[in-house]
């Protein structure tokens, strides 16, 4: 092994600066270990041995790897014990002050050639390195945790910082075996940044009773694939961790509405209800293992056995011909059972069916001279057949009878049914138009390339796909028009399309299209 940085220091020895002492060390780095807190850098190296010995008898690791893992794990007491290394990686405490007095300290003590990163994950760069004389030679080095299994870095540049240091840093990061980006000295950089859509909107949804938090996050893993729904992941991160992330990314862009807090995360952090940790948050925890409320799925069984025995027959449907995938969903429901109406107008006993992108139901409902009492939404953004669930919006004005006939009919195939209030934009299409156009407005800021925000992303934040290839699978033209009708529905300027979106979308241009340097 040949690696970038021969001699590495890690100074923080939690469980950030173990992992990544892990890594230097299995990449054949020499790996010094210091913390001020007293034992704590030997009891990593403790740990670290455990860990190698551990995958070793899982025959990961041969007991030769681990051994020389484990030789060139290096604990020192002192600072001054530091002043060979030609990278030190700093992993303590998110306290400017103390970031900053750290690598003051450092160069007067390490060589003129030793190069300094920090492991922040929401503090500048180029603020911690505005106490150094030679601020050229600090970089950003952000890993996520778990370090081992998240296998992506953000290599940060400051506003000041040497450009062959992030170079060598790029490499370092490849050869310690993880995806590694490039990414300038902004709020959140890119990953945290572009994972303010999921939570803040779904939070939004919440506030505005559409629904329940669990049947949010059933639609948003049953309809688009996510491993965990927003509030699950809450629960799992800890509000007292998330929540502060979503204030200080809010403020550190000067209140862009884009990264809007929501009061229920901030009224439930000063509750203590935070989550898995404390055994309560979004969701209740028994040893651990979450609770999940009993969800409605469609009509209820008593519904459902009136319309089978007879008793209640299905009104014919009518389907608005502007509905978003309108040939797919005639066919649907012709498959379920349903008798459609072909006239350019429904009749007076029908259903109306409208399948709209960012509207409301009540709003479809006016523009198109319908009977709001017997007019219900159903979200097509996605293909039916690629998706474990529907949903379908109500409005004001429906009846019972039109939501019972409409649930029945859409359950016909036992595929589970949820219900909203009126909301425009359903739960799907606001969540994925948020997260593309927040990632949209990444690259128009040029905080890092295209290509990168999407390869990064979904290792970072565990989303199914990278948010430009979600856009353009989505349509680009799609999900300008939610973000548009939104905005209108609401007012509000946290929905306004991030320029490269729009231009992209006007073009008929992929997401991931760079255009030419001026």
């Amino acid at each position: 092994m040949n690696p970038q940085f021969k001699r590495v220091a890690l100074v923080g020895t939690g469980a950030m600066g173990q992992g990544i002492a892990q890594l230097c060390a299995q990449a054949g780095s020499l790996v010094y270990l210091f913390d001020t807190q007293e034992g704590a850098a030997q009891r990593a190296r403790t740990r670290l041995e455990s860990q190698w010995l551990k995958l070793v008898e899982k025959n990961k690791i041969t007991k030769e790897a681990a051994h020389s893992f484990l030789a060139r794990l290096e604990v020192v007491d002192s600072l001054q014990g530091l002043s060979a290394c030609d990278l030190v990686i700093e992993a303590i405490l998110e306290q400017l002050p103390l970031k900053q007095a750290l690598f003051k300290g450092l160069e007067d003590i390490c060589l003129p050639s030793c190069r300094f990163a920090t492991n922040t994950s929401s503090l500048s760069v180029t603020s911690i390195a505005s106490g150094m004389k030679e601020p050229s030679r600090l970089a950003g080095f952000h890993f996520f945790n778990p370090v081992p299994l998240m296998r992506v870095i953000e290599v940060v540049k400051g506003l000041k910082t040497d450009p062959s240091l992030t170079q060598a840093l790029l490499q370092y990061g490849s050869e310690l075996g993880h995806t590694t980006i490039l990414t300038q000295d902004t709020p959140g950089f890119v990953i945290n940044h572009a994972g303010r859509a999921f939570p803040t909107e779904a939070l939004r949804i919440l506030s505005e009773s559409v629904s329940d938090h669990a049947t949010i996050d059933a639609i948003l893993k049953d309809q688009v694939g996510f491993k965990l729904g927003p509030f699950e992941l809450m629960d799992l991160t800890s509000l007292d961790v998330s929540h502060p992330v979503m204030e200080s990314i809010y403020h550190q862009y000067f209140e862009e509405p884009r990264y809007r807090p929501n009061y229920i995360t901030s009224q439930r952090l000063a509750g203590g209800i935070v989550g898995k940790k404390v055994g309560e948050g979004f969701y209740q925890y028994v040893d651990g293992v979450p609770q999940y409320p009993i969800i409605s799925n469609g009509a209820n069984e008593t519904v459902k056995a009136e319309f089978t025995k007879g008793s209640k027959t299905l009104a014919p449907v009518w389907i608005h011909p502007k509905a978003a995938r309108y040939e797919e969903l005639k066919d649907l429901l012709v498959s379920l059972g349903a008798q459609l109406e072909s006239a350019p107008s429904p009749s007076e006993r029908a259903l109306c069916i409208v399948a709209p992108l960012g509207l409301d139901v009540s709003t479809c409902a006016v523009l198109f001279a319908l009977d709001p009492s017997r007019t219900i939404g159903i979200d097509m953004l996605l293909s039916d057949s690629k998706t474990k669930r529907r949903v379908i919006c109500t409005n004001p004005s429906l009846r019972h009878d039109m939501l019972e006939q409409a649930q029945v009919l859409l359950g016909a195939d036992s595929k589970p049914v949820s219900t909203l209030r009126d909301s425009a934009g359903f739960v799907t299409q606001r969540v994925l138009a948020c997260i593309v156009n927040i990632a949209s407005d990444i690259c128009q800021q040029a905080v890092c390339s295209p290509k990168d925000l999407d390869r990064a992303v979904p290792l970072g934040l565990g989303y199914p796909k990278g948010p430009l290839t979600m856009g353009d699978e989505l349509g680009v033209q799609n999900v300008f028009e939610i973000l548009f009708n939104m905005q209108t529905v609401y007012g509000d300027p946290r929905y306004r399309p991030s320029p490269w979106l729009r231009r992209r979308a006007a073009l008929g241009l992929s997401l991931l299209h760079e255009e030419i340097q001026a």
